[in-house]
């Protein structure tokens, strides 16, 4: 493949914010590029062609029509006295970077600053500004930061307090050690600095919790058959009732298994629609590209100008390598438009009953369906659907949502394997808690419904759900 081809397939894959930093770019990089939108009426760039075609001395005798700006009076001196070698984009003058540049500068510094994040404050700043509060001599202060900054990212002490006290650089006792530890342990959030999971839900267990003494221990004795559900084998051991079990079983489910994970700033991914679906008077959806993001580009008519009145060889040369690389861009762009609006078309005339009805009548379709009816290469599909979302009457989608598998139904319809998994979350939703379905007997209902899969297809669709096993789904 050319370069120029493989730059349309990396055009192509970038979603609207990816674009638009893309042309961002070209046009700080590239002179001739100008945003349609500008003050300068438009030029057809055919003049430019022509004069890029002739010799120095045949330049003058062109016609070039170019209506004079004032505005870029500088801009033409400039470029009128450039040397046979062009220089970098950031032009600079005899007394040194120019006034536009340095507010460009400035403009962009101003931006990054008001658009920073701010660095959130990681768990261990946090526990170490919380010990500030507490009055320890230095040797167990210092121990203490210690195993703040030895904690794993879930919040737990990995190593034991006596490897860590003969690594320590200062002599310290182990009962300072268990102090500084008991320490660390007292601070927010609760569960932190525990050594095992027990003792992590041990920590976090209120002191004037009125099922206290039942929870520590459950916590402490019962922690694997409160796991796999033996609540009657628990009943027996502890003479507490199956209810009494359950109550504090729904309290353990607030405890944090996991507490230094409780501070991780999550970066909240801002998605924005590509294009959107709307009826139109017939009745029929129809994609729109949503465009408004991207500023239409032209080629700069100054330019011309500047090859009318001569040029040299170097700056000629120059001028035409970016014009080239202007054009590919502009084509490009308005290529991966068109690509757009033809795949997100025919996805949505395939998943029309999706649109009308929700996600329970998706069709199974493959990108090289839609491939076959766009008349370009699976691997084209998949790009143009790349981080590509819509907006339809049913809310934000991506548009690889759309795709999906199938199965055949026990008459031979395909279906999607997206209606399948919302069958058996149904079939789950309505069973009897007291006697929950196993796999297998969830593969025997599947089947009386007309959807005959394997247990194995079972299991990994109920898994992808987030759905427990049948014991864990038993209520006593």
């Amino acid at each position: 493949m050319s370069p120029n081809m493989i730059k349309s397939m990396e055009i192509l894959q970038l979603n609207s914010m990816g674009l638009l930093e893309k042309v961002d770019q070209e046009l700080e990089d590239n002179p001739l590029l100008e945003n349609e939108n500008s003050d300068d009426e438009f030029q057809d760039d055919e003049a430019l062609n022509e004069n890029l075609d002739t010799d120095d001395s045949s330049t003058d005798e062109k016609e070039l029509v170019v209506e004079d700006n004032e505005n870029n009076e500088d801009d033409f001196e400039r470029l009128v006295e450039m040397a046979s070698e062009w220089p970098d984009d950031n032009v600079t003058t005899a007394g040194g970077t120019s006034s536009n540049a340095i507010s460009d500068m400035r403009e962009r510094q101003d931006d990054m600053m008001a658009n920073a994040v701010d660095h959130p404050q990681s768990i261990q700043e946090s526990l170490v500004e919380q010990l500030s509060f507490f009055d320890l001599s230095d040797t167990i202060r210092q121990f203490a930061e210690y195993i703040i900054y030895n904690l794993d990212d879930d919040g737990r002490l990995v190593a034991s307090l006596s490897e860590m006290t003969q690594v320590f650089p200062v002599e310290i006792s182990n009962e300072q050690a268990e102090l500084a530890l008991r320490t660390v342990q007292k601070l927010d959030p609760p569960g932190i600095a525990a050594r095992d999971l027990k003792e992590c839900w041990l920590l976090q267990v209120p002191p004037d919790h009125p099922m206290r003494d039942i929870l520590i221990t459950l916590i402490s004795s019962h922690l694997d058959d409160l796991a796999h559900r033996r609540l009657p084998q628990i009943q027996r051991k502890t003479g507490y009732s199956v209810e009494t079990i359950k109550a504090a079983l729904e309290e353990m489910k607030t405890f944090n298994a996991f507490p230094g994970r409780s501070q991780e700033a999550e970066p909240v991914q801002k998605v924005t629609a590509d294009m959107v679906v709307e009826k139109d008077d017939d009745g029929k959806y129809v994609v729109r590209l949503l465009d408004e993001y991207v500023p239409s580009l032209r080629i700069s008519p100054k330019y011309a100008e500047m090859l009318k009145n001569g040029v040299d060889d170097g700056t000629r040369e120059f001028i035409k390598n970016k014009l080239e690389s202007a054009k590919w861009l502009i084509e490009a762009i308005e290529q991966r438009f068109s690509t757009m609006i033809k795949v997100a078309q025919t996805i949505v005339d395939f998943q029309t009953d999706f649109l009308e009805n929700g996600p329970e009548h998706i069709v199974p379709l493959k990108m090289q369906q839609v491939a076959d009816v766009v008349g370009v290469h699976v691997t084209t599909v998949s790009r143009a659907v790349n981080d590509k979302w819509i907006q339809t009457p049913r809310g934000l989608f991506a548009l690889k949502r759309f795709f999906g598998g199938g199965t055949q139904t026990a008459d031979g319809e395909e279906v999607a394997l997206d209606i399948v998994r919302l069958k058996l979350k149904e079939i789950i939703e309505n069973e009897d808690k007291d006697s929950p379905l196993s796999d297998d007997a969830l593969v025997k209902e599947l089947k009386k419904q007309g959807y005959p899969l394997a247990r194995r297809t079972v299991t990994k669709y109920r898994k992808m759900m987030n759905i427990p096993s049948s014991r864990h789904r038993k209520s006593f």
